[in-house]
């Protein structure tokens, strides 16, 4: 994580605000690895791959997790579109509200502007690198921000309760 301006921009695994990063939590009695897994499972249940969705759960990385999950059956764009938001939604509100240690960590970054600094992902992030001179100014920005924007809802909602 790293602060630029009135921007906290994070990127990897490593890093507590990213879907990948190692973190249970549980959601309708199924224990989750990290959001990514959640992310993932979601999604193999929308489209009704109960296989898929199993080998979700049984995966124990996000890249084997999230590579199962671009093969999912019944994969309808349109649809994922309508609800991959509330769907990430959900998983980063139930990962930082059971894991106080990263709910903090999610709530000091107020009132900055959460950014996904990912390089290569043009929906969920912004598609330029934490380094990058450019990552201080939106208007540089190739992606959509979506898991910066989501994590802010989840910082918002969870620093009322």
């Amino acid at each position: 994580m790293r602060k630029i301006g009135n921007i906290t921009a994070f990127f990897g695994a490593d890093d507590v605000l990213s879907n990948w990063h190692p973190c249970q939590f549980v959601y309708h009695d199924v224990t989750f690895t990290s959001v990514e897994q959640f992310m993932m499972f979601a999604k193999a249940k929308l489209f009704n791959d109960d296989d898929a969705a199993q080998k979700i759960l049984d995966a124990r990385d996000p890249m084997t997790q999230k590579a199962i999950g671009r093969q999912v059956s019944g994969f309808d764009l349109a649809i994922w579109e309508t609800r991959r938001e509330s769907i990430v939604y959900v998983g980063c509100r139930e990962k930082f509200a059971q894991n106080p240690g990263i709910r903090s960590i999610l709530l000091s970054t107020a009132p900055t502007q959460l950014v996904e600094a990912s390089p290569y992902d043009l929906i969920w992030g912004v598609g330029i690198g934490e380094f990058d001179s450019r990552i201080g100014d939106p208007r540089h920005w190739r992606g959509m921000n979506l898991l910066g924007k989501t994590l802010m809802r989840v910082r918002d909602a969870l620093s009322t309760t």
